[in-house]
């Protein structure tokens, strides 16, 4: 039984090494470590392993970036986010590109088609 354990232990910290490498790609640079969040697909989530698990090892990774770490299923997707409070000035950055992302997105959709 010792080896089943020690092998669900490494497959274990291999997911959480795998997931911390995804949340910090999916870092932006400018944001200093905040606002990180990664959106897993079902077909992610179908190569990461159980969902139970994956969960878990998402928390772990987050420690390991210093998150305060949320996962949540919506759909099939999961979102894993960093909750923590932001720095004033990483804020004030990411409402001003959240915003200049809705005006592109409402210009796009304003031009003819076709």
């Amino acid at each position: 039984m010792p080896v089943k354990d020690e092998l669900a232990r490494r497959r274990y910290e291999k997911l959480v090494d795998q997931l911390e490498s995804m949340m910090r790609a999916a870092l932006k640079p400018q944001f200093k470590g905040y606002h990180g969040q990664l959106i897993l697909s079902s077909d992610d989530l179908a190569e990461l392993g159980d969902l139970k698990d994956v969960r878990h090892a998402a928390r772990e990774a987050g420690r390991r970036l210093d998150w305060k770490t949320t996962t949540r299923l919506v759909g099939d997707r999961l979102f894993v986010l960093d909750e923590r409070a932001a720095p004033e000035e990483i804020e004030r950055l990411a409402g001003d590109e959240a915003a200049a992302a809705i005006d592109r997105a409402r210009q796009k959709s304003r031009r003819p088609h076709g």
